[in-house]
């Protein structure tokens, strides 16, 4: 028993606000372009897709299996959070990835706007409007590399958000195995 687990609840807390914040801007964000020709175009294609996956990260159910521990009730809730804390890491990590891959799709809505400057698109700005598809590929494939959550993890420490030491907390081959858990 180490006494920490008001710091373990604590940074449950603060994970889950953020997973928050990231899904009040996933579900904030358009995806109906105000010309209907627009709609199957790859950025708002890609903006509603990730609309989809916000949402289903909320619709998964939490992994709540936790070991039983033998130290007694303090130990126990200690398991308790800390599989609580790896389920809110690994579910901020995909808000995560899906909020860069949304806001590459936004920079071309934007890349788009300005290429057709209020026209509709035609043969002499077909080359550019292509460029701004590349660039949204480019940028949606930028934004995919994983983010380590172990990295994520100890940011929080490097920031001030804790207070403890957090050498038995989750270990990195724990992170790994919650971060490949597919939520889509």
């Amino acid at each position: 028993m180490d006494g920490l687990n008001d710091y373990r609840t604590a940074r449950v807390a603060e994970v889950l606000s953020d997973f928050r914040t990231l899904q009040y801007y996933i579900a904030a964000a358009p995806t109906e372009p105000l010309r209907t020709e627009d709609y199957y175009t790859e950025g708002w294609a890609a903006l509603r897709q990730c609309a989809l996956d916000g949402q289903h990260i909320l619709n998964c159910a939490a992994d709540v299996t936790v070991p039983q521990t033998n130290g007694g009730e303090e130990e126990q809730s200690k398991a308790e959070l800390k599989q609580v804390l790896l389920d809110a890491i690994a579910r901020r990590h995909e808000a995560q990835k899906i909020y860069l891959r949304q806001a590459a799709a936004q920079r071309w809505v934007e890349y788009r706007e300005q290429v057709l400057q209020g026209h509709r698109p035609s043969s002499s700005n077909r080359r550019q409007l292509r460029a701004c598809d590349e660039q949204l590929r480019s940028l949606w494939i930028a934004g995919r590399p994983k983010i380590q959550v172990y990295e994520q993890y100890n940011a929080g420490f490097e920031h001030g958000h804790r207070q403890y030491n957090t050498q038995d907390d989750e270990n990195t081959i724990d992170i790994r195995r919650e971060e490949s858990i597919a939520y889509y």
